[in-house]
């Protein structure tokens, strides 16, 4: 992908400048680890972030996702909520564990008859089920024998692709391969932020390949099993990159970052081949020799569309001493998830931020989709995920005020229409979360869900984001911050 360090001026508004295209999917979005809990119920074995969350030190105030918001035992409450939502689609991931104990052998029926019933139950409700088979549970048993810098594992996923095809493929036609294979290769094999919590760059590297081709391999696996009517994607974390200054060193910075981020994933998955620039800046830690003959054939499946995830554009510069890449927003580690760039510092952007600390930047949205279009024009979109996490409590009426998440929402969504407008063939939206859930390292400590969930008791309380999203999601039309239409 060629490097944009510029914003990209918005199209100018038109006559309906606040209405989405009629059949625009409206959704929510999820991951099993983050809120199913029931870990060892009815035949789930390990996953990389079980060990991970038990091993102290690792997570937050020690949580863990044993019990997360027990979707498991309470998915037919979280189905009921997505309904009064009104929205049209329900993103969630399948847990490899659950589906086929340990990445090896046969499915577990207790396990496929959770999300038969889960996807029974959407349709039902005139919710369309989006599944994504990985949401980064790697069977801790694959990670014993080697993880994802291991090519086999690439094999094992496309065993349970097939499995999941087979159990689910007459009920769901919306398939995504892999969630942000950038986080699971680079922030859980070389900064260790996330699980397996590894620290071996070249290992990141070698897991980023083998992420790829086990995406290759899932995809024909899918299509062996599924009706010609399904559609299979990927979802990307895109990052949105941009330089401090016009200096020529900042600029290479971006275009370090943009190939670690986005190129690694992008070229290969629509384009055939690594990017050159890529393999240079890495060549001083391998040789990449691990990408094997008919690799890339494989990577480079059709894809009926790709997957977009974005929350916060990325700021570089050249380092003038040690590299910050502590400040990157992915956690704190004295290892770089960002092979082959130690001199690439990170800035953080002026303006608002979320809990996360994550800058409020709409503009990097639109000017992310506007790249997209320019660079890949015959792919469609859909926003996978996009929201925000902010310090939401219950006041004393028993109600839960956003006001930040709904200016968040405003802003990004107007983002989305600017780019319709200006000709980004964009299929949809679903916003991040429908629960508070588990946030990975940082536990329970933040909340990025339209319904508030009150731990201690499971119990759920629909904040004032999710009726301002509903009536977006009922009229096709963006309201004001208000909640009023324009």
């Amino acid at each position: 992908m060629t490097t944009v360090t510029r914003r990209v001026a918005p199209a100018p508004a038109s006559i309906n400048a606040l209405q989405f295209p009629q059949g625009f999917t409206w959704g929510t979005a999820t991951a099993a680890y983050q809120i199913e809990g029931a870990v060892s119920v009815d035949g789930r074995t390990p996953s990389i972030w079980d060990t991970y969350s038990h091993t102290p030190g690792r997570v937050r105030n020690g949580d863990t996702g044993d019990v997360a918001t027990d979707h498991y035992h309470r998915w037919r409450e979280d189905v009921a909520i997505m309904a009064d939502l009104g929205v049209s689609a329900y993103r969630f991931s399948l847990s490899w564990p659950r589906v086929q104990p340990t990445g090896r052998g046969p499915a577990v029926q207790k396990g496929l008859d959770f999300y038969r019933a889960l996807t029974d139950a959407l349709l039902e409700k005139g919710i369309e089920p989006v599944v994504t088979l990985y949401h980064w549970d790697l069977p801790q048993e694959l990670e014993d024998a080697g993880g994802w810098p291991e090519r086999v594992t690439s094999d094992r996923f496309a065993d349970y692709a097939t499995l999941a095809a087979r159990a689910l493929g007459d009920r769901v036609k919306t398939w995504t391969t892999l969630n942000e294979p950038w986080c699971s290769a680079f922030l859980g094999y070389a900064s260790g932020v996330h699980a397996p919590g590894r620290t071996d760059p070249v290992a990141a590297l070698r897991a980023a390949h083998h992420l790829n081709l086990a995406h290759g391999k899932a995809v024909q696996a899918l299509r062996a099993e599924l009706p010609s009517r399904a559609r299979t994607s990927i979802t990307l974390n895109i990052h949105h990159v941009r330089a401090l200054t016009e200096a020529a060193e900042d600029l290479d910075a971006v275009r370090r970052i943009d190939a670690l981020a986005n190129r690694v994933f992008t070229g290969p998955l629509l384009e055939g081949a690594y990017p050159q620039d890529l393999l240079q800046d890495t060549a001083g830690l391998t040789d990449w020799s691990f990408v094997q003959d008919g690799d890339l054939a494989t990577i480079h499946q059709p894809l009926d569309f790709l997957g977009v995830n974005y929350y916060t554009p990325t700021l570089v510069s050249a380092a003038t001493g040690e590299a910050s890449h502590g400040s990157d927003g992915h956690g704190a580690s004295e290892h770089s998830p960002w092979p082959g760039a130690d001199r690439v510092a990170f800035h953080r952007p002026e303006g608002s931020t979320t809990a996360m600390g994550w800058a409020v930047d709409p503009s990097g949205l639109y000017d992310l989709l506007m790249r997209l279009r320019a660079e890949f024009p015959a792919m469609p979109l859909m926003i996978t995920e996009n929201g925000a996490a902010f310090d939401d409590y219950v006041n004393p009426e028993g109600e839960v005020s956003d006001p930040d998440r709904i200016a968040y929402l405003h802003g990004h969504l107007s983002a989305v229409q600017r780019a319709i407008v200006a000709g980004v063939d964009v299929r949809g939206y679903f916003l991040w979360s429908l629960l508070d859930n588990f946030e990975w390292g940082y536990g329970y400590s933040k909340r990025f869900g339209a319904v508030y969930v009150d731990y201690p008791t499971g119990k759920r309380i629909p904040k004032a984001s999710a009726r301002w999203y509903a009536d977006v999601a009922r009229t096709g039309t963006l309201p004001d911050r208000e909640g009023g239409h324009q």
